[in-house]
Formats: C-alpha cells, structure tokens, sequence
C-alpha cells in the first residue's frame, strides 16, 4: 500500500520591481503639467501641501485596498466603514477633548476587528469576498443609522480635528504642512515595510496562485485575513482624517471603495492578484485626484467622477485580460 506524502514545494518570493510604477508616473506628470497651465500657483508649495493633505484619505484608503486586492480579494466595505466609524467617533467623544485618543484607539482597534471579521469569513468561510464585504457594507450601514436614529449626535472636539485641519506653520521651504499629511506619510513608510517584507512579498505569491503558495507551506488564510486587517486599518485612519477636515455626516465615506479600488487598478495592481505595487496604488490615488482636481478647474461636471472611475476600471480590466492572454 501507497502513502501519498504531500510535499512542500519551495516557494520562489517575488522581488519588487521599480519599473512597474512608470505608466503611472508618466500619467501623473502629464496630469501636473496640464493643472499648472490652467492654474500656474498649483505647484506652489502653500497650494500643493494644501492638496496633498486633501487627498490623505483616499491614498491610504488605496493602499489598504493594495494588499487584500494582490491578494485576489476584495474589500467593498471601507466607504461604510468610514462613515460608521466618523459618526461613532462623534457621538463618543460629544466635544469632550478628553475623549479624543481613548476614542482614537477604539476606532483603530474597530477596523481592525471589521477587517479581521471580513478575513475570517472569506477565508475559513469560503464565502467570496465580494459577497463578504459587500453584506458587511449593508451591516455597518444599517448599524449606523439604526444606533444614531438616522441623524449624527455629538460633536468632534478640536483635539480629534485637527488631524483633518490644522497643520505646522512656517515650515522652512513649505509653508504649511498639514498634520494629514505627516500621518500619511508614517502610514505610507510603513506600508513600503511591509510589501518589501516577506509578508508583502508572500501575499503577492498567494494572489498569483494561492494553490501553490498553500503546498509550499504557506498559511494562505492567514495572509489574506493579515490583508483585510491592514484594509480596515486604513480605513479607520482615513476616517480620522475625513472626519477632522469635514466633519460629521452620513456621507463622509459615501463611495469610498470604488475610489480606492479605482485607485489602486490605476496604479497598475492586477484585479485577480499577484501583482502590483502599494507604490503604484498611492500613485494612482494621486493620479485621481489630480484628474478630479483638473475636472473641476475646466468646470466639468463632479457627477462625472462615477463614470471616469467605472471607465478606468474596465479599461484595467481589459488591459489585464489582453496581457494574460498573450502570455
């Protein structure tokens, strides 16, 4: 009688490649030359740090997005997870000060529990994780109105929103540095850390062929869960920062994930995984924003945005089909 081994297969990480963000980089040139002939002050550096503090939220929203989409998953809940998170926060704190971290901490600690609810069920579940987090999104969205009565109660101190408003002054060679855009950055340092760390590298492997990555011994259930952890993470800093630059309200995360799944097919992460750059999502959330941004200044129509963003995704999606194809 045969005793079939299963064996481990070695698993071959793949390497980060630079030149994967080009045709995003090249885009995002073209889009800055063209605002600053229509608006020659952009580039300013009071006007840029301005925009760059503005566009915080969908950056990081889009790099959490990167890590469950390279996975071969994804993540419709973050929009209603942002609201959710900035009416709770609001009627948490009720303008107490006081309140502010305590309240900072338990709505970072929210996303990650959404996240990891999300993970789990996808992966032990084996529910696809566009069914998963599209019922978490009806859940949350349900949630909120049901526990705020259908209106947003309390208040946002000024200690909680000066995250979203306020900004160092008089910083040498910038002007104003938004506070926005510190958190950015340290978020966006860290999310560099992880994709050019075995886990990063991993969860790339897992999305090009989860199959094999699984017989060479990897935990794939518990990558993927790690990516959707890292999504609702992102999601709750993006709603401190929404929150204390606009304020309270049932549309603060209001389309959201397309934006960020936009994002992240503009930066050139494939839709079905296994490749793609955190890199080249934060950059094409830029991208976005500077095409909205250029919209707006030659007076074209906000309702647009939906149809530019369902135009970017097919066009990805087609692109991402040609290549497979050819190969």
């Amino acid at each position: 009688m045969q005793i079939a081994e299963r064996r481990r297969l070695p698993l071959r990480l793949p390497r980060f490649r630079p030149g994967s963000v080009v045709p995003i980089l090249v885009i995002l040139a073209v889009l800055l030359a063209l605002l600053t002939i229509r608006q020659p002050d952009f580039l300013s550096p009071p006007s840029l740090m301005s925009f760059l503090g503005r566009s915080a939220p969908i950056i990081l929203l889009a790099a959490g997005q990167y890590f469950v989409i390279v996975s071969g998953e994804f993540d419709l809940s973050v929009g209603s997870l942002v609201t959710a998170q900035v009416v709770v926060a609001a009627r948490l704190i009720d303008n107490e000060p006081s309140r502010t971290w305590p309240v900072i901490l338990l709505l970072l600690a929210f996303g990650a529990i959404v996240g990891l609810v999300n993970g789990l069920i996808t992966t032990r579940l084996r529910v696809p994780s566009f069914i998963t987090t599209l019922g978490m999104f009806l859940i949350l969205v349900g949630a909120v109105y049901l526990w705020s009565n259908g209106a947003p109660k309390g208040g946002l101190s000024e200690e909680f929103r000066r995250f979203g408003r306020r900004a160092f002054e008089d910083v040498p060679g910038l002007g104003r540095v938004p506070y926005a855009l510190l958190v950015l950055l340290a978020a966006a340092g860290l999310a560099v850390l992880l994709t050019r760390a075995d886990f990063g590298r991993t969860l790339v492997a897992v999305g090009g062929n989860p199959r094999t990555a699984e017989l060479s011994g990897v935990r794939v259930w518990r990558a993927k869960t790690l990516a959707f952890v890292l999504s609702g993470l992102a999601a709750a800093l993006a709603a401190v920062l929404l929150g204390g630059y606009s304020g309270v309200s049932f549309q603060a995360g209001a389309g959201l994930e397309f934006g960020a799944i936009t994002a992240v097919v503009l930066g050139g992460v494939a839709l079905g995984g296994g490749r793609g750059s955190v890199v080249g999502a934060m950059l094409g959330a830029l991208t976005l924003e500077l095409l909205f941004t250029l919209m707006n200044f030659y007076g074209v129509s906000g309702a647009l945005k939906s149809t530019v963003q369902g135009a970017i995704i097919l066009l990805a999606v087609a692109v991402s089909s040609v290549r497979s194809s050819s190969r």
